[in-house]
């Protein structure tokens, strides 16, 4: 809030006026210059609060699908749930994930460009440790993954993409994704410039008693043909056109 001068410090501001002891070109000066504020290009944010939403939204449902598949796959206790949903600069999603880490490829036609779905080592080898027949324990071993370990993953994660189309089917964008390769290292992946735009989809895991997260990056320039399907104000005049084709032929068989 702007500070109120008394009515003596106006009196005193505008004597040092004309007197010359106060020179108003510096005033408006300082004035400007306190507006002037800093903006860090590598964050630029490049999806709105509304299209966040609804990326929130589909991923609540994936994480649900997912939950689901798990447990089925790993007879255990499985909880996943959206943690948070952030842009940042890809270089700075690649900073923050572990240097040794399960990281998916994915594609998914018709968007050109890839995907990532990054598993914290924490949960990736709890998940290995089941499909192996063990209690689900988790040991820090993944930049040491055998051939054999090495394609359970790729299985077990392969089988968690129809939920993801699934889940992307709500705002009427058929992707079909399929697991590219298997990385280890977030250094050999340069999908994408480091300053550009990615969205961060961070999903909390628990599997047994192991818990971590599971990273999704969207790139912006991927997801850029579809974002307009993102909004709010498509999905009402979807709702709303699907609404009217059932009307129509609701009256046409009466």
């Amino acid at each position: 809030m702007a500070e109120v001068l008394s009515q003596s410090e106006i009196d005193a501001l505008l004597s040092a006026l004309s007197t010359g002891e106060m020179n108003a070109d510096e005033l408006k000066s300082e004035e400007k210059k306190s507006k002037v504020r800093v903006y860090d290009f590598k964050r630029a944010l490049r999806f709105s609060k509304d299209q966040i939403r609804s990326l929130t939204r589909i991923h609540e449902n994936y994480a649900r699908l997912l939950t689901s598949y798990f447990s089925a796959q790993l007879r255990t206790y499985v909880q996943i749930s959206v943690a948070s949903v952030d842009q940042l600069p890809y270089e700075e999603f690649i900073r923050s994930i572990p240097s040794a880490t399960v990281l998916n490829v994915i594609e998914a036609p018709p968007l050109e460009g890839h995907l990532i779905v990054e598993v914290n080592p924490n949960i990736a080898y709890a998940m290995l440790d089941r499909l192996l027949g063990g209690a689900g324990e988790s040991m820090n071993k993944i930049e040491h993954l055998t051939e054999i370990e090495t394609d359970l993953m790729k299985g077990l994660f392969e089988g968690g993409l129809p939920p993801l189309k699934e889940a992307w089917s709500s705002v009427d964008q058929a992707i079909d994704p399929h697991l590219m390769e298997l990385e280890t290292n977030p250094q050999f992946l340069q999908l994408v410039s480091p300053n550009e735009t990615v969205i961060v989809i961070s999903l909390s895991a628990v599997i047994g008693k192991s818990s971590g997260m599971i990273n999704l990056c969207l790139p912006h320039v991927v997801l850029e043909p579809i974002i307009p399907k993102l909004s709010m104000h498509y999905w009402m005049n979807e709702k709303k056109s699907e609404t009217t084709a059932e009307e129509f032929h609701a009256l046409k068989r009466m």
